[in-house]
């Protein structure tokens, strides 16, 4: 099994719909600051996908997260109140990954308080693995919040001859495992390697699946 989930949707409307366009099921996850969120994921919904809410937290560096996100500087009652503005922009989405965040992952009283949230909401929580410190998973499982660790990036270098060997990377992982994660953007050379590649998947033995499938798989439901 193979999921593939798409980062950084509904800001980009041209490339987020060549997403939404490509085969189904994939797994969409759309920043919280994106224009018209609720026609956009309607719409991804309609066409078969997942969606998911891409929460943004603090980076170790001094790149910008976004409005609303989630930082170690804030305290309980401001951190519940992002987590909840962030997810009332649309709905039917089945949980959150981390948008950058390797700062916030891998602080510890921030993190219980996103995964008491998803618990509360009966949400998943997916580690984007931004930062080997992370401690999301761990908090998600002795939570019993359903949970995964991203395996693959297929485009922290945006080249197509990068994307098509982590797409190899994704078909190791599944064969030699029994699942794959993989986390992607809408980028150009990224969309164009997925039309190409989802198309021959069976062949490989593989099937496309939505995060949801795999999460399930995992936690023996």
């Amino acid at each position: 099994m193979v999921a593939i989930v798409i980062d950084d949707m509904g800001l980009d409307r041209p490339r987020s719909m060549r997403a939404v366009e490509l085969p189904a099921p994939l797994t969409l996850s759309y920043l919280p600051y994106g224009k018209d969120l609720r026609s956009q994921t309607t719409l991804a919904r309609f066409k078969g996908h997942e969606l998911m809410v891409h929460l943004p937290m603090e980076p170790s560096g001094s790149a910008d997260p976004g409005p609303e996100a989630l930082k170690t500087d804030l305290d309980e009652r401001e951190l519940r109140r992002r987590i909840a503005a962030n997810l009332g922009h649309f709905d039917s989405y089945v949980g959150v990954n981390n948008h950058m965040g390797s700062k916030f992952t891998a602080w510890r009283p921030g993190m219980e308080i996103v995964i008491d949230e998803m618990k509360k909401r009966g949400l998943l929580f997916l580690d984007s693995r931004t930062s080997a410190q992370s401690v999301g998973v761990e908090l998600a499982a002795a939570s019993g919040v359903p949970n995964a660790s991203r395996h693959i990036f297929l485009d922290d270098v945006m080249s197509s001859d990068n994307v098509w060997h982590q797409l190899g990377e994704v078909e190791k992982t599944a064969k030699r495992t029994g699942y794959a994660i993989a986390i992607g953007h809408p980028h150009d050379n990224t969309l164009n390697a997925l039309a190409e590649w989802l198309g021959g998947l069976r062949e490989k033995g593989l099937v496309l699946v939505p995060l949801t499938t795999i999460v399930r798989q995992k936690q023996g439901g």
